[in-house]
């Protein structure tokens, strides 16, 4: 059964429950989930992450939340890269900030896209400003990246 690792980069909580919400949809197309509150490299570079989903929120001015900071520095001093590493992302944040929003997951997709990793459609943002509960946009958005990239291993 292929590993799908949920990095989780959170401050109060909803990123996390972004992953716990979306964890059964993954399980249910065939692929062992799991959850990582506070990553580190070694998770991320196991040869047992065949697809890696990352569920990041914004804090202060566009920064990364709490520890994923050093779990993105780690990425970012990574070598020779991150070549064959499969990536979806989920950032969250709250457009009031203006030029920031989601910035702490954009810049995490530019940090993986120079490290050569490969992402797999598109970043889905989810504003706080527009959606109460994050999963609301998660679970379809993940229902229809799991189709659309073919990721189902049954």
């Amino acid at each position: 059964m292929p590993m799908l690792k949920i990095f989780v980069g959170t401050m109060y909580g909803g990123a996390l429950d972004v992953a716990e919400q979306v964890k059964p949809l993954f399980e249910g197309a065939g692929y062992e989930v799991a959850i990582l509150e506070n990553p580190s490299l070694d998770d991320l570079t196991a040869p047992d992450t065949d697809l890696a989903l990352f569920c990041v929120s914004t804090t202060g001015s566009g920064d990364y939340p709490g520890t994923f900071a050093n779990f993105a520095r780690a990425i970012a001093e990574q070598s020779p890269g991150l070549s064959s590493l499969r990536y979806g992302l989920i950032a969250l944040g709250d457009s009031s900030y203006g030029e920031t929003f989601c910035g702490a997951g954009r810049q995490l997709d530019e940090l993986l896209e120079g490290q050569g990793a490969t992402r797999l459609g598109e970043r889905l943002e989810i504003d706080a400003m527009e959606t109460f509960m994050a999963d609301d946009a998660a679970l379809p958005w993940v229902e229809a990246w799991i189709d659309t990239q073919q990721l189902k291993v049954a």
